[in-house]
């Protein structure tokens, strides 16, 4: 359940993202709202999963990481935003750090 909920955050959070984008700068109203009813949801669902003894370390390593990746993905999906090869490298550094995070968090 622990796994689900930061999920939920993670999509949550990109979903606030995607928001963001959508303000044009927080000049469309509506979309502010969305974008800090997002924020305000996804930093309470993380609460909870921090609640339950996850290592913070864990927790906002993943959430970043996963965040980064979905955002970059919908950016270029919606916004046609780059994401050139070199990107995508980067983004798998990322994941293999907070690969390399939770494995150690389990040998200490």
């Amino acid at each position: 359940m622990t796994w689900l909920i930061l999920a939920a955050a993670i999509v949550v959070e990109v979903a606030g993202t995607i928001c963001l984008k959508l303000s044009d700068g927080m000049a469309r109203t509506r979309w502010v709202l969305a974008t800090v009813s997002c924020y305000v949801v996804a930093f309470g669902l993380v609460a909870l999963v921090l609640a339950r003894d996850v290592p913070v370390g864990v927790v906002y390593g993943i959430w970043v990481a996963c965040g980064v990746a979905l955002t970059a993905i919908l950016g270029r999906l919606l916004f046609r935003d780059p994401l050139t090869f070199r990107m995508v490298i980067g983004i798998a550094l990322i994941m293999a750090g907070v690969v390399a995070i939770e494995v150690g968090s389990h040998s200490a």
